[in-house]
């Protein structure tokens, strides 16, 4: 089976890069998630102060919400990296390599914001998938146009 995404690395101009895809594009189910924190399933700061463990926690908090719309890190399309500040970018991005390990990189940004929502928070990530269509029949999809997943 083919990919249902296709990565274009460095389109005609620009620069490659080997930090994501300029462009990434596919067929499937959209699904958004929403920002993930360093937060555990009780909601207490998961590494206070420690740049290297909050961002593992929020690509294993990612990852359960892939596993959710029945995705995984394969599906991604694009990240979007809030930080606190850009000198943690270098713990974003191993903590990212470990879970896309073997799996192209997607599209993504990174911006430095004042504050997250709890200022003991270093890292926020949101993400963007496609998933074959198949995928969704698979994670319960209904077709009726809205579905609620406690």
């Amino acid at each position: 089976m083919t990919s249902h995404l296709t990565h274009v690395p460095a389109p005609d101009g620009l620069a490659p890069s080997p930090q994501y895809s300029h462009v990434v594009w596919g067929t499937g189910r959209f699904v958004a998630i929403s920002g993930q924190c360093a937060l555990d399933a009780s909601g207490a700061v998961v590494g206070e102060g420690d740049a290297v463990a909050q961002a593992h926690q929020v690509f294993a908090n990612l990852e359960r919400c892939l596993a959710a719309a029945g995705a995984g890190f394969g599906d991604v399309v694009k990240l979007t990296y809030f930080v606190t500040d850009v000198a943690h970018l270098p713990a974003v991005r191993d903590a990212r390599d470990a879970h896309f390990a073997g799996v192209p990189l997607p599209a993504s940004s990174a911006v430095q914001v004042s504050a997250l929502v709890r200022p003991e928070l270093l890292v926020e990530i949101e993400a963007f998938a496609l998933i074959p269509e198949q995928a969704g029949a698979a994670a319960g999809e209904t077709g009726t146009g809205l579905r609620l997943v406690p």
